[in-house]
């Protein structure tokens, strides 16, 4: 009952995390180290804070589906339209072949070094650094932005070459967790001139293929045999995931319609001095 809770609680933090950009790598460091796992098989964890992430994933899937989803199955969708094209959306089908653009640079990178990155940089030390140093970049880069007007306020918007550029700031956080890949798609979105709003439902719906991507990656590596507490443990910490993550989308969606991100910006330095603290002191 104890691992169960303590799966509750990793959903938590992964639903309100992931989506803010907080960091929810850094986040279930923390929480692991002060909370960790009992009677799990070693790689457990490193598995299970990335594919939790597939609850968050599906969040977006029923929030956005209206904006996501590139197929007219019913007449009203089709207007009129008739032929085998009818039955696609060509505006939301070419957002999905740039949102594949943007995810080239992390999904080349990722696949060759993933292990390299994660031997080099997934510790506490390197995590608390990004977070502060993102942190900062956050409020220097809102501060530059504050009374700018963004060239790009729709999705479509976004050129090619602009979702390749998102795609290569999305790589940074993807060499360096605690850099939260939310928080470096929208900063890199920010300083290319899109607007808050359009950066933040781009974000979102870029993570969708990364995070499958990802999590398929991390059962391959821990392979598909799970206890039957480490399948509880996964489905649970998943489904909570998912039902924060709905809450979460939609807070922040309201929340960027009128406030920047520099509050997240001090709370990622904060949290980041947090952990350094605690690792090289009293660690």
């Amino acid at each position: 009952m104890i691992e169960i809770l303590k799966a509750i609680l990793y959903g938590i933090v992964e639903g309100i995390t992931e989506w803010l950009p907080i960091s929810s790598t850094g986040h279930l460091i923390l929480v692991e180290e002060l909370i960790p796992f009992q009677g799990v098989s070693e790689g457990f964890f490193d598995m299970f804070d990335v594919v939790i992430q597939l609850g968050a994933i599906l969040a977006v899937v029923v929030l956005f589906w209206h904006k996501i989803w590139p197929f007219a199955l019913t007449e009203s969708e089709r207007e009129g339209r008739t032929g085998a094209m009818s039955f696609i959306k060509m505006d939301i089908m070419t957002l999905w072949f740039k949102i594949l653009v943007s995810c080239v640079p992390a999904a080349v990178i990722g696949v060759l070094f993933d292990d390299v990155f994660d031997a080099l940089f997934y510790n506490p030390v390197c995590v608390a650094l990004a977070l502060i140093l993102f942190g900062i970049a956050f409020i220097v880069i809102e501060t530059w932005n504050k009374g700018r007007k963004p060239k790009i306020r729709r999705l479509s918007e976004i050129t090619y070459q602009v979702a390749f550029l998102i795609g290569v700031f999305q790589l940074i956080a993807a060499i360096f967790p605690g850099t939260s890949r939310s928080g470096a798609t929208i900063v890199g979105a920010l300083l290319i001139g899109v607007s808050r709003t359009v950066a933040a439902e781009y974000t979102f719906f870029l993570a969708i293929p990364v995070m499958f991507g990802a999590s398929l990656l991390k059962l391959v590596k821990f392979g598909f045999v799970f206890t039957g507490l480490e399948l509880a443990l996964l489905l649970i910490g998943t489904v909570v995931s998912f039902i924060v993550s709905v809450f979460v989308l939609r807070f922040l969606m309201s929340y960027i319609k009128k406030h920047d991100f520099k509050v997240f910006g001090w709370y990622r330095i904060v949290l980041g001095l947090i952990v350094l603290g605690y690792f090289m002191l009293i660690k």
